[in-house]
């Protein structure tokens, strides 16, 4: 199975690059949660939700040549990328196209699991996570990095325009058959399923204008706001408004952007 349009923002080339800017500023927290998992060389580590594979690549270096990515993903634009562009240097990388419903491993296959921003757009997370449990081994741990609390995205000074676009959003998310917040409840989730929760932590962002940090929402706004309008959701001139008032905001070196807040969940079986 794959759907090339299995997320709201698209699986284009354009996303690609943007899923690479987002891939930058995150890493780092990546890499504290895979430190923290003990992901190591020759383990068979689940990169659910893989995308292009910005992540199992580096994934591919932590396992080495003895080791091996197993890259899920529905887009099979997303698979094909991976095909054509790193599995030649990664061997080890083994992408899927298929949806996690859909996905089916050996029992006691995989070592470890990593999902970001993946549980945020799907409609029953807990099925998902019950079937990952059968391929994960006794031991073996699940990274998750999701939006806690999408509420505190807020941009300063405040701007009327920029507030209501950026709650219009989230309402859209809201209305949808997804939980934007999943990283707020996936603990709940994982011990009702006897999950032993290792650590959690908080992830925010705070942005200044010109830099990477900044840039990550910003090609955000310029994605999803016209998808908002097609839905109904605003009008033509209300994101029109916005960018006038981003791009004046823009211009102010004390400008700041709070992120959406994610959480890092790290669970044992």
């Amino acid at each position: 199975m794959n759907d090339d349009k299995p997320y709201i923002l698209g699986t284009d080339n354009e996303e690609i690059k943007r899923l690479e800017l987002q891939h930058k500023i995150w890493l780092s927290e990546a890499k504290t949660g895979w430190v923290s998992a003990n992901f190591s060389k020759n383990n068979t580590i689940l990169d659910l939700g893989s995308g292009p594979g910005t992540c199992s690549k580096e994934l591919a270096k932590i396992v080495g040549t003895g080791g091996k990515i197993i890259s899920v993903d529905k887009s099979s634009h997303y698979i094909q990328y991976i095909e054509n562009n790193l599995q030649n240097k990664y061997p080890q990388i083994i992408p899927i196209c298929t949806s996690f419903e859909d996905l089916n491993l050996k029992p006691d296959s995989i070592d470890h699991m990593f999902c970001r921003w993946s549980l945020a757009w799907v409609q029953n997370p807990n099925k998902i996570i019950s079937k990952i449990k059968n391929y994960l081994k006794i031991g073996g741990k699940m990274v998750f990095h999701e939006y806690y609390d999408w509420s505190t995205h807020q941009i300063f000074p405040f701007k009327e325009n920029i507030d209501k676009c950026i709650k219009t959003a989230l309402k859209s998310f809201k209305e949808s058959d997804f939980e934007i917040d999943i990283g707020a409840v996936l603990p709940q989730l994982l011990c009702d399923m006897d999950f032993n929760i290792i650590s959690t932590r908080l992830m925010p962002k705070l942005a200044r204008p010109g830099s990477k940090e900044w840039n990550w929402p910003k090609t955000f706004y310029y994605n999803y706001f016209p998808r908002l309008v097609k839905m109904g959701y605003l009008k033509n001139n209300d994101i029109k408004e916005f960018f006038e008032d981003f791009k004046s905001l823009e211009t102010l070196p004390y400008s700041r952007i709070f992120c959406p807040i994610l959480i890092e969940i790290i669970a044992e079986k």
